[in-house]
């Protein structure tokens, strides 16, 4: 088992073998540790690890963390921020006393033995990993305590929802960062996820689903955050680089070698121009005004929310009522060339008409119009039992089952008879323990089946059968299928709520993972957007506690 941990400045993974890897968020990699006595059998909590012997405790007001009962051993430097960074080897670490410390050109490592505990600080230079170090080993103690407290939020329910709320809340509150002045520095994506250290529109979207109970504020601050990559045409990247002083400086010394990655990556943005990103902007606005009632978000960003009404109304004009996208990988299918009416984004679309029809304002009465014109067109793509993927320009459909088209039921898009019919052909065809045609059984939803019918519409992971966006299991997506089921009364819910979980610990993965697949293994752990069948269980909690019929 690998035991991931992720607070708002530190973060890394303690491995079976003992190799304890440090990073430090909007800095990069620092090093590995060797550690010994902290083997099983143990608990697994949220930036906690606890053996009869020890454990390893993560702070989280400063970027240290408390090994108990264990022996820190041989300290390898990172030569290196992130994979893609020039090699800059730093000198040995040095001692000051029994203190090990290593200068890095872009972060700072103090091992600091007390006794039978050892306290290891980091920081961007000297100071912040000294003020790390003034934290007690009971204070570090307490402070993980307190994180996994936070994070139990549905305590009455049996252990296996418990503990998928538990590491969901884990991987949405541990999602938010902070630079060394402990200012809000984004929600990050995952762990696999910080080099260059980077927000994203979508993976946000549905990441603070959680957080509007848990921390509205960070959702506030995400948006605020968010909007310096709204372009004044309602353009968005697919994130917003937020790197430190160095890795902003290796970052923009690989974009300045590769004509290829600097047309992909404008200054502060990854991966330019996603079409899905502007639309996912809107909707986190609408969503903290509802939840909240302040409306200053709204307010302060109503020229980009106009901008990007005016792009996807002008897209929408321009093909009879649907905005068409481009033949590119830029949604969240981002190994997939999805064009012309793609069923997943035009149900964002059709829910942002909804926002900004409840927001309210002088876009409101335009709204309506296009949603109901948006609705009626949407029969294009209706093949009779569910959506197809998307329609094409000529006219031919990529017939398959997408469990993201139901952004169209999340949305309200689809009549609700439709919608009861979609969600039968996706109980039948998605769920893996009903669908015998794949030959793995039952081990979660597929995200697509069966497989995209042309080659050349995929690329890279994708391009396999039962991988990626071509049929593996997104939690993000069976939270998005679990609330359909909830909110319309029908039972089957806690199948996707907690399939996933069930796969999770019976393959050691300690905490949310991005997905994963029979065939292919899993992608990121500490997934924050996989936190959202956390959010679905607890925004229907009675339902949930009183149990599924079908369980």
């Amino acid at each position: 088992m690998t035991m991931p941990f992720m607070a708002p400045r530190l973060q890394g993974a303690l491995s079976a073998d003992g190799r304890l890897d440090l990073a430090l968020w909007a800095a990069g990699r620092l090093g590995s540790l060797r550690v010994t006595g902290l083997g099983g059998p143990g608990v697994a909590a949220p930036n906690r690890w606890e053996t009869p012997g020890g454990g390893l405790h993560i702070a989280q007001s400063q970027p240290a963390l408390l090994l108990r009962g264990a022996r820190a051993g041989r300290l390898t430097l990172a030569t290196r921020s992130a994979g893609w960074a020039a090699s800059h080897p730093a000198p040995p670490p040095r001692r000051e006393g029994d203190r090990r410390i290593a200068e890095l050109g872009w972060g700072v490592l103090i091992v600091d033995p007390r006794g039978a505990d050892t306290v290891i600080a980091a920081g961007a230079d000297r100071a912040e990993a000294e003020a790390a170090l003034r934290l007690s080993g009971e204070a570090i103690i307490a402070e993980a305590a307190a994180h996994v407290a936070r994070c139990d939020r549905l305590p009455g329910a049996d252990p296996l929802l418990r503990s998928m709320v538990l590491q969901g809340a884990h991987a949405a509150l541990s999602s938010i960062r902070r630079d060394q002045h402990g200012a809000f520095a984004g929600l990050a994506a995952g762990l696999a996820y910080s080099a260059p250290a980077r927000t994203y529109f979508r993976d946000g979207y549905w990441t603070l689903q959680l957080l509007l109970r848990a921390d509205p504020q960070a959702v506030a601050d995400e948006i605020d955050l968010l909007a310096k990559g709204v372009q004044p045409d309602g353009e968005a990247p697919s994130g917003v680089i937020l790197s430190g002083p160095a890795q902003s400086a290796a970052w923009e010394a690989l974009r300045a070698r590769s004509r290829r990655m600097a047309a992909a990556h404008r200054p502060g943005h990854w991966w330019s121009d996603h079409f899905d990103s502007p639309l996912f902007f809107v909707l986190m606005i609408g969503d903290y005004v509802r939840a909240t009632g302040d409306r200053r978000p709204a307010e302060r960003h109503a020229g980009l929310i106009a901008a990007i009404f005016e792009r996807y109304a002008g897209l929408a004009a321009d093909n009879d009522g649907l905005p068409a996208k481009p033949r590119h990988d830029r949604d969240w299918a981002d190994n997939v060339y999805r064009e012309g009416e793609v069923a997943y984004d035009l149900g964002l679309w059709v829910d942002v008409l909804h926002a900004i029809g409840w927001l309210g304002g002088p876009l409101a009465d335009r709204a309506a119009p296009l949603a109901a014109t948006a609705k009626a067109r949407l029969e294009r793509l209706w093949m009779g039992d569910h959506y197809a993927d998307w329609r094409r320009p000529d006219g031919s459909l990529e017939p398959h089952m997408a469990l993201d088209s139901l952004t169209l039921l999340r949305g309200d898009a689809a009549p609700a008879d439709k919608a009861m019919v979609v969600l039968e052909r996706a109980r039948m065809t998605l769920e893996s323990r009903r669908n015998t045609t794949q030959r793995w059984g039952d081990w979660g939803m597929l995200c697509a089946f069966p497989p995209f019918a042309r080659r050349e519409d995929t690329r890279a992971k994708s391009a396999f059968a039962f991988r990626y966006h071509n049929g593996a299991d997104w939690p993000w997506l069976d939270g998005l299928y679990a609330r359909e089921r909830l909110r319309r009364g029908l039972p089957g819910w806690r199948y996707p709520l907690t399939r996933w979980w069930e796969t999770c610990l019976a393959q050691g993965w300690a905490g949310a993972v991005e997905y994963f697949s029979p065939p292919f293994g899993r992608g990121s752990l500490l997934q924050g957007w996989s936190g959202y069948p956390a959010a679905v269980a607890l925004a229907f909690a009675d339902t949930v506690l009183a149990g599924d019929p079908e369980a």
